[in-house]
């Protein structure tokens, strides 16, 4: 599936609207250290990759920035166990 995934700073979250659905993966900045707080995806909308893509794209984004990741969120701890070449991002 191809989720085109926002970046909005101001509310401190990346974000895809999928058939109507608000999905988000928020975060809170702390210096350098981007902790991954929450990933919400409705369940119409679930189980299509939708939040992997919102991580990766937040993952993607923490990497070109410089920023460590504080994977709070269990959506987030488990996807970078699942992808061993992002632990090196992790706080």
């Amino acid at each position: 599936m191809n989720v085109h995934v926002e970046h909005h700073p101001e509310h401190s979250r990346f974000q895809a609207t999928v058939e109507g659905h608000l999905c988000v993966a928020e975060y809170e900045l702390h210096g350098r250290e981007m902790h991954m707080t929450h990933t919400v995806v409705p369940a119409p909308v679930g189980g299509r990759g939708i939040a992997a893509e919102l991580v990766r794209t937040a993952l993607a984004h923490a990497q070109a920035h410089g920023l460590r990741v504080k994977p709070v969120c269990s959506y987030v701890r488990a996807y970078m166990q699942r992808h061993p070449e992002t632990l090196a991002l992790q706080a």
